[in-house]
């Protein structure tokens, strides 16, 4: 089954809800990466995130997440946009370690305790929208959970799973966001607190190949939710060709002929896909003449 998100309203409108199933676009992303088991963890954590929080914006609105903690993975980077197209990559991919002591992949040990969380919102306007604030655990969900609370003032509740096979590729991954709306009175926030504190969790669901209007019905209850609609998700980088020899071409010829001279070439490669772009002396010296369509 494709990777596809659900929209959704609870309790009469009190709650905003998103759920998302991310297996196929986590799995792109560790292959293109080459992510390790608990920094294929991570990047998925923030992936799965990303995309419910990209479909809260519209139109041609895209939001950029970075995660900087002191754990040797370094940071994490994913871009959304609001038709759920998610690109990501985490600096030092090939870090792993054992489970943590409650017998899950130790996340926090490879992005770390200290550091920030921090969104950018490109909104279409002038100015930009940037949030910021501490990470509290290093485990992903807990994080954001924070985030929203702090940054957006909106009380959130955030899990994201990602299973690893034992052949290293990714057997599941999804997630939810589960917001209060304002005005949202205190027994639904307790039936919901209710509902999380006694729920599997989320890892579990996706083990267990929940949809997303399952783990939904699971963390809202099945009576209470209205699904107002599904869009598909999926990794997709915006890098092309024509763009890296739009970014050569304004570095000017005096940088191209040192290209020329010196390496007898280019080579650019993406941090987001990986894909490999390489201009022998030949092209750029077309770049130089403005001759490459």
């Amino acid at each position: 089954m494709s990777d596809y998100l659900v929209r959704a309203m609870a309790f009469d409108g009190q709650v905003r809800a998103y759920a998302v199933q991310s297996t196929e676009t986590v799995e792109e992303a560790r292959r293109r990466q080459d992510t390790w088991v608990t920094t294929s963890a991570a990047l998925g954590r923030t992936l799965t995130i990303s995309s419910m929080m990209g479909a809260m914006l519209k139109g041609d609105d895209k939001l950029t997440i970075k995660i900087e903690g002191d754990g040797p993975a370094g940071a994490i980077i994913a871009d959304a946009t609001s038709n759920g197209e998610v690109r990501g990559y985490i600096k030092n991919p090939h870090v792993d370690f054992e489970s943590n002591e409650q017998g899950k992949l130790d996340v926090a040990r490879a992005v770390g305790t200290a550091g920030t969380l921090s969104v950018v919102k490109d909104l279409g306007m002038r100015d930009h929208f940037t949030g910021q604030v501490p990470l509290v655990s290093g485990e992903i969900s807990e994080d954001f959970t924070y985030y929203f609370a702090n940054s957006e003032q909106v009380p959130s509740a955030v899990g994201a799973g990602v299973i690893v096979d034992t052949d290293y590729t990714i057997g599941a991954a999804g997630g939810f966001i589960i917001q209060m709306m304002p005005g949202a009175d205190e027994e639904t926030t307790s039936e919901i607190e209710k509902r999380l504190t006694n729920m599997q969790g989320i890892s579990g669901l996706v083990r267990d190949g929940k949809t997303p209007e399952q783990i939904l019905h699971t963390v809202l209850g099945e009576e209470n939710v209205r699904v107002l609609d599904t869009m598909p998700v999926q990794f997709q980088c915006h890098c092309s060709r024509e763009r890296v020899e739009t970014a050569i071409a304004s570095l000017g010829d005096e940088e191209i002929q040192r290209m020329i001279e010196e390496d007898q070439g280019a080579e650019a490669k993406c941090h987001f896909c990986n894909e490999d772009y390489q201009f022998d002396v030949e092209q750029l010296q077309e770049l130089q003449s403005g001759e490459t369509k």
